[in-house]
């Protein structure tokens, strides 16, 4: 039979409405208002009495003859939606019958099951045992021996010879996790089945109602028959003993197990898995016995979610205590990415990763195990490609991500985040490739027969399948802490981007008044100075050979200080006039602008034999004057360090790329320590004594002011004794000429 029956129709068949029951009870649907008999099962004349289509249209207490009828009544009419049980009904001339009822829309359907031979009948007589089992279930600290202890229990109120604890995964697959059995039946734990052995309707059943039970996989389904031949099928959703698709009784006597009964498992609304009872021969088991399975079922839902919250809260109060270190570390450092990656173990661990990357204002800081820089840039740019703006999350990155291909060893899980609002910035986490062996209850690829249609599958053997390209997935806690860490990450960013803008604001008030304070004091300090030096020279020339050595010694010294004092204020007036004036912005020839420097500086050579290297320089757009005064200030410097070299050199050049062109002026001169580049373009500040090399030390911060105003930056190189380069970028324009 095996091939015949199409499963991907079995996915399409309205299960809650087969329009037959299973042959081991009786089913009759009354109006919930008459209790008038508007439909029955085919054979249930064995419990009226009378043929059904000779009942249709009676009051139930007039169609069942038991002891306790008006009891019967009033259960039926406070029937509630799910089936309960009202009682055992004892038929006058037959066996003892469960009653159970439940309602559904206009008509209350009653169900009756001959009471089993062995086993309790009422939930009373099962009380003491469930309550022992209850308390085992709970005495359970962990996952493992809470669901051991279920299957336990379960087998042991029903008696089948095998008791599963299946969990359903992301896709549907469903994985054995627990088991107790007697041996009569091969075991299954560790198995996995593929999703296509219960459908989504199947599932959204079980969801509904929690109790299946299945006597015998060999029954021959009996027909409900109705009053009215165009009535509607009745909704057996909640019915106990609504008839099963074929395809599922074929697929159970392939298994070799004629009997079965499922306790769907919740977790909240979602369908968590299945507690799966079998039989190797057919079993019927009491609507109490099955009513305190589902009451173990709902009691390990608790005690799971219990223990998921109890798991949850030590994450959470582990991942904040790592978080309010890193937040810790990053509020102390100047620079919060350099607080971020100054901790490797926390930021690893915050999410239990191998590796990390913060991408931040074009800075990338790689941590642990991951790609190469370029392969983490361009999974960054791929997110910003998505719109990702808050979390991504992966365990299966190169399947996904183009930019991730090749990278299983260290990308194949991935858990991103956002940490800018306003510009592409993210905090990565990787995790490698972890090779997974999977024991399928068969192979799933054979459920399809030769024609390519679902069939119910002929073999369970356990068939093994590994899966590569998979990091361990990303669990809720982790990503949860990843989000939580995000939101403190942006609120940090935010208040350092408020501070700077309010910074940035006091700075550019504080530049302006120190600009015209200084172009004010400078500009009438230069004529007390002018007059100091002149009258001290007019005295010098008329009353000199009136002097002892001593006084024109004092005489010399004011000149010199004055003169000194009258160049300090001549350049601070400069630079201060620098940031005032407004650029004239045409295009230069760069080449053409060191040639005239190098003529203008020939006289300070002083006949020495000095090798200029120059290479060919593209032409920019900017102010012709003031990138003069940046040439004239870079070259002149080169060559009063060079002055006591016997070979003396300077080259100058330039590198270009998309963004911009950065000239360099190197020297073979007497250098800087590197420890102190940062003084280099401050004004006044010196790396020289005065009596070594002459200037008032700020032609640097000239150079400085007029590059940062033509949109570029400069930055210096160089090597106590060993020469320096100096370098200076200035932004592309379209205007530029070409290089010469």
């Amino acid at each position: 039979m095996a091939g015949t029956l199409d499963l991907d129709a079995c996915a399409r068949e309205p299960i809650h409405l087969p329009g037959s029951i299973q042959p081991h009870g009786h089913l009759l649907a009354v109006e919930a208002d008459s209790l008038r008999l508007v439909c029955a099962s085919a054979e249930a004349g064995a419990v009226l009495n009378r043929a059904p289509a000779d009942a249709f249209g009676l009051p139930v207490d007039r169609l069942i003859d038991c002891t306790s009828t008006a009891s019967l009544v009033r259960g039926l009419r406070n029937a509630p939606a799910e089936p309960v049980q009202l009682e055992i009904l004892k038929l006058r001339g037959g066996a003892d019958h469960q009653a159970i009822a439940h309602r559904s829309g206009a008509v209350v359907i009653l169900e009756l099951e001959e009471l089993p031979a062995t086993g309790a009948g009422t939930l009373e007589a099962l009380y003491p045992q469930m309550r022992e089992g209850i308390r085992r279930m709970q005495a359970a600290h962990d996952f493992d021996a809470l669901l051991a202890s279920t299957a336990e229990e379960v087998r042991t109120l029903t008696g089948f010879d095998r008791v599963l604890v299946y969990r359903f995964d992301e896709q549907w697959n469903g994985t054995v996790i627990a088991e107790d059995g007697n041996d009569r039946l091969p075991s299954y734990r560790g198995l996995r089945f593929p999703a296509s052995d219960i459908p989504q309707q199947a599932r959204r059943l079980y969801a509904l109602n929690r109790l299946r039970l299945i006597a015998d996989a060999r029954y021959q389904p009996v027909p409900i028959l109705s009053a009215r031949r165009d009535a509607e099928p009745l909704d057996l959703s909640f019915s106990v003993l609504r008839s099963v698709s074929p395809v599922h009784l074929e697929y159970m006597r392939n298994m070799g197990t004629p009997a079965s009964m499922s306790i769907s498992v919740m977790d909240g609304d979602r369908l968590w898995g299945l507690i799966s009872c079998h039989h190797a021969e057919p079993r019927q088991v009491s609507f109490a016995v099955r009513t305190a399975c589902d009451l173990l079922g709902q009691v390990l839902s608790s005690q799971m979610i219990a223990l998921e919250r109890a798991l949850d809260a030590d994450h959470r109060i582990r991942s904040k205590s790592t978080q309010a270190r890193l937040l810790a570390h990053m509020a102390a450092a100047e620079s919060f990415i350099d607080g971020l990656s100054e901790d490797r173990e926390d930021l690893l661990g915050l999410v239990n990763a191998d590796g990390a990357a913060i991408l931040f204002d074009g800075d990338c800081r790689l941590i642990g195990r991951t790609p190469p820089r370029e392969v983490v840039e361009a999974v960054a740019a791929e997110l910003a490609g998505q719109g990702i703006k808050d979390l991504f999350v992966s365990h299966q990155l190169p399947a996904e991500m183009p930019a991730a291909a090749g990278m299983e060893r260290t990308a194949s899980g991935l858990l991103a985040i956002s940490i800018s609002q306003l510009h592409p910035s993210y905090l990565l986490w990787f995790r490698p490739e972890i090779v997974q062996s999977i024991d399928w209850a068969g192979d799933p690829k054979k459920a399809r027969d030769s024609s390519g249609v679902l069939s119910p599958r002929s073999s369970f053997e356990a068939w093994k399948e590994t899966v590569r390209g998979q990091s361990l997935p990303w669990r809720h806690g982790e990503i949860e802490a990843a989000g939580d860490f995000r939101n403190a990450i942006v609120s940090i960013v935010l208040r350092k981007a408020e501070e700077m803008a309010a910074l940035n604001e006091e700075l550019r008030r504080s530049n302006g008044e120190l600009a015209a304070f200084s172009y004010s004091v400078s500009h009438d300090l230069r004529a007390p100075f002018r007059h100091v030096t002149s009258y001290a020279e007019l005295l010098r020339s008329r009353a000199g050979d009136k002097l002892s050595e001593r006084e024109r010694h004092y005489l010399d010294s004011i000149i010199e200080a004055a003169s000194s004092a009258g160049r300090l204020v001549d350049g601070l007036l400069h630079f201060s006039q620098l940031g005032r004036a407004t650029l004239a912005r045409v295009e230069v020839d760069v080449g053409q602008l060191v040639d005239e420097v190098r003529h203008l500086l020939e006289p300070d050579l002083q006949g020495r034999n000095l090798r200029w290297i120059v290479h060919p320089l593209p032409g920019v757009t900017g102010d012709p004057t003031m990138l003069r005064l940046v040439v004239q200030n870079l070259l002149s410097n080169a060559i009063k360090y060079t002055r006591d070299r016997t070979e003396p050199e300077i080259e100058v050049g330039c590198r270009s790329n998309a963004d911009a062109h950065e000239f360099y002026v190197r020297d073979n001169g007497r250098g800087f320590d590197m420890a102190y580049a940062g003084k280099l373009f401050g004004v006044f500040q010196r790396l020289h004594r005065e009596e070594e090399f002459e200037g008032i030390g700020i032609g640097l911060a000239n150079v400085r002011r007029i590059v940062e105003r033509h949109g570029g930056r400069v930055w210096a190189e160089g090597r106590l004794d060993h020469g320096a380069t100096f370098h200076f970028s200035l932004p592309r324009s379209a205007a530029a000429t070409e290089s010469r």
